[in-house]
C-alpha cells in the first residue's frame, strides 16, 4: 500500500487514526500498540504478501539471537553476534544482489563463449535496504553495549514494523525511539496530531503537485536518443531530475514523520534543505541524514579506527596519516553506500562519485570554497551534485557517458519534447522551495512551525493542509499515482 493512494488516503489511513485515537483513551499502551503492529503487518503484506514471512521470519530470529547476546559473555556471544549480523546481511545480499551477481558471472561466462547459467530472476521485496539497516542497528547497539536488549517482543517488532518508515526510512535507532515505543502518553495530544496532519499533506504535496509532475517530463527527457537530445534539454533534464528526487524523497519523509506524530511518536529528521549546501561534505549532512549517520557510525569510524591502529606511522605517501586514514574510510563506505542504493554498477560509480567529493573536500576544496564566499560554493557544489544525479538516474554507465558528454557538447537536435507552463511553474516553486533555506531565519522559522505554531500560524496552516489535500487528491484521481524513487532500494 502507498500513501499517494486514494485507497490510502480515504480509507486506511483516517480508519487507522479513528480506531487509534479511541484506543488512546486506554491509559495503558499496550493496546495502541498492539493495533498498530497488527496494522503495520497488514500494511506491508498488501504490497509483500510473500516476503512478509521472511521479515517476521528474521524479526524472531534476531529478536531471540540478540537476547541470547545480552544473556552471554565471550566467544558465545560474539559468535550470536555474527550469526544476526551475517543473518541480515545474507538476506539483504540474496533478494536485492544476487540477480546483479548472477549478470556480472554470466558476463564473464559470455567472455569464453560459454552459455549463461540457468537462473529465475528474484523480485526485489520493497523496503529491504532500510529494513535491514535498521536491524543492524539495533544488533550492533545491543553488542557494543550502547542500548539494551529489548526484552518484549511485540516492542521489538514494532520498532522494525512500524509502517510510517516502514519501507522508506527514516532509519532509526532504537535508542530514537523504544521509550516512546513503552509510553508517548506526553506527546498525544491535539497539538501534536494537528502538526502532524500539517506535516503529512506538506510531504504529500510535495511528491504529487511537484515531484510526480516533474516527472512526467524527467522520463520524457531521458528517454531521448543521441539524434533527439540536445544540450539545453539535457541539463533541463537533470535539473529538473534533481529536483524531483529531492520533493520525491523527502516528501516520503515528511508523510512517514506526520502520520508518526498523529500517533504519537517523534521520527528523526531526514532532510534540512540539501541543497544550500556549500561541499559535497556539508550535502551529506543535509540529505537523507538519518542514512549518514548510520554510514558514519556503523561503517565509516570503525573502519577508520580498526585500520588507525594498524597504520603507525605518521605519514603515508607523503600524506599525513589522518586524511589518508579518512580517504581510505570515505571511498570504502560510499562504494558501499552507492551499492546499497541499487545493485547496478551505476549506483556503485555514484557511490565513488560521491566519495571523490568527500575527498577532495578534506584535502583542500572546503577551504576553497570558503575563500570563494557562500553563494559561488552553493552554486558550485548544486553543480557537481547534477552531474552526481545524472549517474544515480541513468539505466547503464553507457547512457550516463552519453547523457553527461551531451549536456557539454553545446548541441541543438530537434525533438518533440514539449516543456509546458504546468512543468515551468513547478521547477520555479521546487527551485524557490529547495533554496529559500539559504536565509537563516527561514531555517529557524522551518524548524519552529512544526514545533510551537502560534494561534494564527496554526489556523493559516490548517486552512493551507485542507486545499493542499483536496487538490493532491484530486491530481490522484485524475492522473493516478507514481511510486516513490526510493521504492527501488
Amino acid at each position: 500500500m502507498i500513501f499517494n493512494t486514494s485507497l490510502f488516503l480515504l480509507y486506511f489511513l483516517p480508519a487507522f487514526l479513528i480506531i487509534y485515537f479511541l484506543l488512546a483513551w486506554i491509559p495503558k499502551s499496550w493496546p495502541k500498540n498492539t493495533f498498530l503492529l497488527l496494522v503495520s503487518i497488514f500494511f506491508y503484506s498488501w504490497g509483500a504478501p510473500l516476503f512478509v514471512f521472511v521479515v517476521i521470519g528474521s524479526v524472531l530470529a534476531d529478536f531471540f539471537l540478540m537476547r541470547e547476546v545480552g544473556r552471554s559473555e565471550g566467544g558465545k556471544r560474539k559468535a550470536l553476534f555474527w550469526i544476526s549480523v551475517f543473518l541480515n546481511l545474507g538476506l539483504l545480499l540474496y533478494f536485492k544482489y544476487m540477480n546483479f551477481f548472477v549478470d556480472q558471472f554470466n558476463d564473464i561466462l559470455s567472455w569464453f563463449g560459454s552459455p549463461p547459467a540457468a537462473w529465475t530472476a528474484i523480485a526485489l521485496p520493497i523496503g529491504i535496504s532500510f529494513i535491514t539497516f535498521q536491524k543492524l542497528s539495533y544488533t550492533f547497539d545491543v553488542y557494543k553495549g550502547r542500548h539494551a536488549v529489548v526484552t518484549r517482543l511485540q516492542d521489538y517488532a514494532l520498532y522494525i514494523f512500524m509502517f510510517p518508515q516502514l519501507l522508506s526510512g527514516p532509519i532509526v535507532r532504537v535508542g530514537q525511539i523504544y521509550d516512546q515505543i513503552r509510553d508517548r502518553s506526553a506527546q498525544e495530544n491535539s497539538n501534536e496530531r494537528l502538526i502532524g496532519f500539517y506535516r503529512f499533506v506538506i510531504g504529500l504535496a510535495k511528491k504529487v503537485l511537484i515531484a510526480d509532475v516533474l516527472g512526467v517530463t524527467v522520463n520524457e527527457i531521458f528517454a531521448l536518443n543521441s539524434f533527439e537530445l540536445s544540450s539545453s534539454l539535457a541539463w533541463v533534464g537533470a535539473i529538473a531530475y534533481t529536483f524531483q528526487i529531492y520533493f520525491d524523497f523527502s516528501g516520503y519523509t515528511d508523510m512517514a514523520i506526520g502520520i508518526a506524530k498523529m500517533a504519537g511518536f517523534r521520527l528523526p529528521e531526514n532532510f534540512n534543505f540539501p541543497y544550500i549546501s556549500t561541499s559535497i561534505t556539508e550535502f551529506w549532512k543535509r540529505w537523507h541524514m538519518t542514512l549518514s549517520f548510520w554510514l558514519r557510525d556503523y561503517l565509516f569510524l570503525p573502519i577508520a579506527y580498526s585500520t588507525s591502529r594498524k597504520w603507525k606511522k605518521n605519514k603515508y605517501f607523503g600524506i599525513k596519516t589522518d586524511k589518508l586514514l579518512y580517504i581510505y574510510a570515505a571511498a570504502i563506505t560510499f562504494l558501499i553506500c552507492g551499492f546499497w542504493h541499487g545493485a547496478a554498477w551505476t549506483f556503485i560509480v555514484w557511490g565513488g562519485y560521491m566519495a571523490f567529493f568527500l575527498i577532495i573536500d578534506r584535502l583542500f576544496l572546503v577551504k576553497w570554497m570558503k575563500k570563494a564566499g557562500r553563494v559561488p560554493a552553493i552554486i558550485v557544489t548544486f553543480f557537481f551534485l547534477v552531474v552526481g544525479w545524472v549517474i544515480f538516474r541513468s539505466e547503464s554507465l553507457d547512457f550516463a557517458y552519453f547523457y553527461i558528454r551531451r549536456m557539454f557538447l553545446f548541441v541543438d537536435m530537434p525533438n518533440d519534447i514539449w516543456l509546458n507552463s504546468k512543468f515551468w511553474t513547478m521547477l520555479v516553486i521546487a527551485v524557490l522551495f529547495s533554496f529559500w533555506g539559504g536565509w537563516k531565519f527561514i531555517e529557524r522559522w522551518s524548524e519552529k512551525l512544526f514545533t510551537t505554531p502560534k494561534s494564527l500560524t496554526v489556523i493559516l496552516m490548517t486552512l493551507t493542509a485542507i486545499l493542499l489535500f483536496i487538490l493532491s487528491e484530486a491530481t490522484i484521481t485524475a492522473s493516478g499515482f507514481s511510486p516513490f524513487i526510493y521504492f527501488r532500494f
